[in-house]
């Protein structure tokens, strides 16, 4: 067990235990251990609860363990940041959070001082020695399934004094790193509670009440329901929360989700609905459907080691695996999928960067198919023939049913239909539930799986580092030293327009050597009763519980 009297913090630090805010719990009942209940609530800002209900996956309470969408939201809640984005933000550029100032003060160094009298909820000092631990032990455990990869610029973190820390970064003027710090990268932690070298297990952080964000758990079941409560000592951008105390419930089955939802058992939805429940509820006047700018896409991710012909496999060929990889584009249809499937709530993606922010473009319209978008089988074939690829090509692919929503089971059996009309495809269609998904697809189990992206911040590098550096997160063994050099050069290239034109350039590599494949791009949805106020969805990307009241 960690032992946090040894740190040098704890070593200077005198605590009053009688200064400790004691927390409240609130549960909200539930009839299933999925989370299809009833929590209900009075709601408003004089004490009272709201509940949130989700289908949304928690994976870890460590922000050092995890990196994705579900245990990110649980974050933006109980922990703070050094710099974040400030709600209804149309630019989501970042604004100070926990920081008193944050500048650049050379090229290569990002100077950050705290405000002061910072504190967690368990009353421990927040200062420099907690900003340094928390990216240093990013570093130090670099969780496969952790989001350390968005650090592959910082060299160090140094301490001037109890307020200020420097960022020492290996290239210069960073574009990103203002926005990386407000990533799932950022979230600080508290030095005398979480080790340098170790993931902290969820209910040790809930018992060390380790949280410094709007609020703090006060109740914690994975994945079945967790009690925010707000914590009073929270100094950030956000302020005091407009509701005291918030449910987050999480759904097995999202029909008992919508069913609660209109019946108004719970007070609003964060994920993820049917396009077809959305439909219907737009209908319905007991409820709001709330809409927010795009930025979320879905995927598919091919292991360089395991796909057909991988590097791994018994019969490795860079050569025919690049052409079976770009023989599944040339068969992919995606407004099909996006109007069959999603009743086009999604729209196609044909790049990695999606419509809307600098560099999207079109290279999977342009290289593959019939140039227009659609399917083209004689092209795929043509292609597995040039390379002496054996048809047809035997391919196992998985995808997740419970972390995307129901439709997944229907999107990629549309995916599998498509490869397999023209008889240029064998494909083993498999799911896994997302607790052992996201141990598996690191461990070089899956040759091809789903996987969506909902972004860290709102510029366009978040569509690229993340996944085609060479120590990327997808662990999917792809490497290649001129994108390595580009997407770093992007990142120092202070000119708009040339950083536009780096990441076209950087698209139409990795376009053609097939890494991830794009699919589609939808929008942030949310839905509330009639009666909740303060649903904000905006450049962020990020779903607050703070501005919520009835």
């Amino acid at each position: 067990m960690f032992d946090a009297a040894l740190t040098p913090k704890r070593r200077t630090m005198l605590l009053s235990l009688a200064g400790v805010p004691v927390l409240l719990t609130a549960c909200a009942q539930t009839s299933d251990s999925g989370g299809s209940g009833s929590g209900g609530s009075d709601g408003g800002a004089d004490g009272a609860s709201l509940t949130v209900g989700t289908t949304d996956k928690v994976t870890a309470l460590d922000p050092a363990a995890a990196y994705d969408n579900g245990s990110s939201s649980v974050w933006t809640q109980c922990y703070a940041y050094l710099m974040n984005t400030s709600i209804g933000s149309e630019d989501g550029v970042p604004e100070p959070d926990l920081a008193e100032t944050a500048e650049f003060t050379s090229d290569t160094v990002y100077t950050v001082t705290l405000k002061e009298g910072l504190t967690f909820a368990n009353g421990n000092d927040l200062t420099s020695e907690d900003v340094k631990h928390t990216f240093d032990r990013q570093l130090a455990i670099a969780d496969p399934n952790g989001p350390s990869s968005l650090l592959g610029n910082l060299a160090s973190v140094e301490i001037v004094d109890d307020l200020t820390v420097e960022f020492h970064l290996t290239e210069p003027n960073d574009q990103t790193f203002p926005y990386v710090l407000c990533s799932p990268a950022g979230p600080i932690v508290d030095a005398d509670v979480f080790p340098a070298d170790a993931v902290l297990p969820d209910d040790e952080i809930v018992a060390a009440n380790a949280f410094c964000g709007p609020y703090a758990i006060s109740s914690f079941r994975l994945n079945e329901l967790i009690t925010f409560e707000a914590f009073e000592g929270y100094q950030g951008l956000y302020g005091t929360p407009a509701t005291s105390s918030v449910n987050m419930s999480y759904y097995a089955d999202q029909n008992n989700m919508k069913l609660d939802i209109q019946q108004g058992n719970i007070d609003c939805v964060w994920r993820s609905l049917s396009a077809t429940d959305i439909a219907d509820l737009e209908g319905d006047d007991a409820v709001t459907v709330h809409e927010g700018p795009g930025g979320e896409i879905r995927y598919i991710v091919f292991n360089f080691n395991t796909n057909p012909y991988g590097a791994s496999t018994e019969e490795p060929d860079p050569a025919k695996a690049r052409a079976v990889r770009q023989a599944v584009a040339d068969l992919l249809d995606r407004q099909a999928i996006a109007t069959q499937v999603y009743n086009d709530t999604y729209t196609p993606l044909y790049s990695y960067i999606p419509e809307g922010l600098p560099g999207s473009g079109t290279q999977f319209q342009d290289l593959y198919g019939d140039g227009s978008g659609g399917p083209d089988a004689e092209r795929a074939r043509g292609r597995l023939e040039d390379a002496g690829v054996e048809i047809p090509v035997a391919l196992s692919l998985q995808y997740n049913p419970d972390h995307y929503g129901n439709s997944s089971g229907d999107e990629y059996a549309a995916v599998k239909s498509q490869l397999e009309a023209d008889g240029l495809f064998t494909v083993d269609l498999q799911s896994t539930e997302w607790v052992q998904y996201s141990k598996d697809r690191v461990e070089d189990v899956y040759p091809a799986y789903q996987l969506g992206w909902f972004p860290d911040y709102s510029d366009a590098d978040n569509y690229l580092s993340p996944f085609f550096v060479t120590e990327n997160f997808l662990a999917n063994h792809y490497t290649n030293p001129e994108v390595d050099q580009l997407i770093s050069q992007q990142r120092g290239t202070a000119d708009p327009a040339e950083r536009e034109a780096l990441f076209v350039q950087i698209q139409d590599i990795v376009a053609e050597e097939i890494s991830t494949l794009p699919l589609l791009q939808g929008a942030q949805i949310a839905i509330s009763t009639a009666d909740v106020q303060g649903v904000t969805l905006d450049s962020s990307f990020k779903f607050r519980l703070s501005p919520l009241s009835k």
